[in-house]
């Protein structure tokens, strides 16, 4: 099975599921089907939500903060979290 090219670190947007069309952070791998994500507001960091990739849609955007922290064992707070979704999110509506 291809790995789609989804990191720690992305921004994807879910496919499917009630949370179909919102704008997650990709914030641990679990295996090579499973990714956990979270967004700030639904889903907080203390409380990631486990997704299979292929439910999610890679937007081609990767927060090197975000991901440089997840890598060294730093908390991300759930307002800077909501801070970079919303960024991409006007980027989105741009184009």
């Amino acid at each position: 099975m291809n790995r789609l090219p989804i990191g720690i670190g992305s921004i994807v947007i879910s496919k499917a599921g009630r949370d179909q069309g919102r704008l997650f952070l990709v914030v641990g791998e679990v295996d090579d089907d499973f990714v956990m994500v979270a967004n700030g507001a639904l889903r907080k960091m203390d409380r990631q939500k486990k997704k299979r990739r292929k439910h999610l849609k890679p937007t081609g955007t990767v927060v090197k903060a975000a991901a440089e922290r997840l890598a060294e064992g730093r908390p991300i707070e759930d307002h800077e979290l909501r801070t970079w979704l919303s960024e991409e999110e006007e980027k989105l509506v741009q184009v």
